[in-house]
């Protein structure tokens, strides 16, 4: 028999005890068994994996309440979810791990709640493919109050979670809320255009039509030398001058692969919701290339200004023509041509209005900014509130 491991936490309560893992549950990892996505029959049974339900089967291996803990495939920080609760008829792959829990010893809620408030990265092996294997797992310490007290913190647990779920709901739902609205002004805004628009091409407006960059060998990345835009500093339509790669390859000043504050730019390959994303270079303050995955243009400075340009290529319309131009064999990467983009349909107000709309936009998208960071700073105190909470549960202090 495993001996048990005394409580000699002076945090927790004389009369809870540390267990491992393996002596709490029964493991039933022999009984899974993967299916390959061409292999299954469609039904009704869940089929789980590593970070939850993946699928729908027509049979079944297991049909009671069970606890799943990510093998390989899933995160195991603190609070990070790595274990969750199953009930009925399943079948389970075999990248969760799958514990029968003693309830004569532990509730199954109560070691949920402990499994993903421990950082079980510890007892993780593996470099290229990190995984918690079944014998670390068993020597995963579980501290063990008696179970009247378990369930007494867990119903307290249970209800707190509860209220800070939908808390988060609102928040997240308002931080969807700002975004559409700005988007939804966006939209409104070249949808509807005045009588002294003029609709064109967007080669028309441009003084350099798109170029594509320069992406140095592969062989010359190094950890210093001279920066490379990635495709991240454009994602997103905001630009991010760090996010850089660096090349040793040498490198001619006369070429047209420099980036310049104030270059327009768009990506031209990427998945088929991030392909073509805009953004306007700033903060560049040392020479640095653009890639051949992005394009460079500049605008005629008395036909359109860059500003104007960019909220137009990132509105809604613009964005579902760009879409639609995208084209390539994988699903999950998309390009664009030099023609695809140059020969954007646009609509261009006088220089005056433009500067009106511009100056608008940029105070509503400092408005939308502000908001997104009161709601973003909501949701991530809910998640220490969460976290708090979990630490004085776990201390015995609930």
């Amino acid at each position: 028999m495993t001996p048990k491991c005394k409580n000699e936490n002076p945090k927790l309560p004389p009369e809870w005890e540390i267990k491992k893992l393996g002596e709490v549950c029964e493991v039933l990892d022999k009984f899974r068994k993967p299916i390959t996505k061409k292999d299954r029959v469609a039904g009704k049974i869940p089929y789980y994996g590593a970070t939850g339900l993946l699928d729908y089967v027509s049979a079944c291996i297991f049909d009671e309440q069970l606890v799943l803990l990510g093998e390989d495939g899933a995160k195991w920080g603190t609070c990070e979810s790595s274990a969750y609760i199953i009930e009925g008829k399943s079948w389970v792959n075999n990248h969760a791990h799958v514990l029968r829990p003693n309830r004569n010893l532990i509730n199954d809620k109560w070691l949920v709640h402990n499994l993903n408030y421990q950082d079980l990265r510890p007892y993780i092996s593996g470099m290229t493919v990190p995984k918690l294997n079944q014998a670390n797992m068993l020597l995963i310490p579980i501290p063990l109050p008696p179970l009247p007290e378990q369930k007494r913190i867990v119903a307290i647990l249970d209800e707190v979670f509860a209220a800070i779920g939908k808390a988060k709901e609102n928040a997240e739902k308002n931080l969807a809320n700002a975004r559409e609205l700005f988007e939804s002004y966006l939209h409104n805004v070249f949808a509807n255009p005045g009588k002294d628009w003029k609709k064109k091409r967007l080669w028309e407006v441009l003084d350099m039509p798109p170029q594509n960059g320069w992406s140095p060998p592969a062989a010359n990345h190094s950890d210093t030398g001279t920066p490379v835009l990635t495709l991240s500093s454009v994602t997103g339509f905001c630009f991010r001058p760090d996010k850089v790669k660096f090349t040793s390859a040498v490198t001619d000043s006369s070429k047209k692969y420099w980036v310049h504050n104030g270059d327009l730019l768009i990506t031209r390959s990427n998945t088929p919701e991030l392909v073509g994303h805009v953004a306007i270079a700033s903060e560049i303050n040392r020479p640095t290339i653009y890639p051949d995955l992005i394009m460079r243009m500049t605008p005629t400075f008395d036909l359109a200004t860059t500003d104007f340009l960019y909220f137009q290529m990132r509105a809604p319309a613009l964005r579902a023509e760009i879409k639609g131009k995208a084209h390539g064999a994988n699903p999950t990467m998309k390009k664009i041509s030099n023609s695809d983009v140059k020969t954007l349909p646009i609509v261009i107000p006088p220089l005056a209005k433009q500067c009106t709309i511009v100056e608008v936009l940029k105070d509503l998208t400092a408005k939308t900014q502000n908001l997104e960071s009161v709601y973003q700073q909501k949701v991530a105190s809910l998640d220490e509130l969460k976290k708090s909470i979990l630490d004085k549960a776990f201390r015995g202090e609930l």
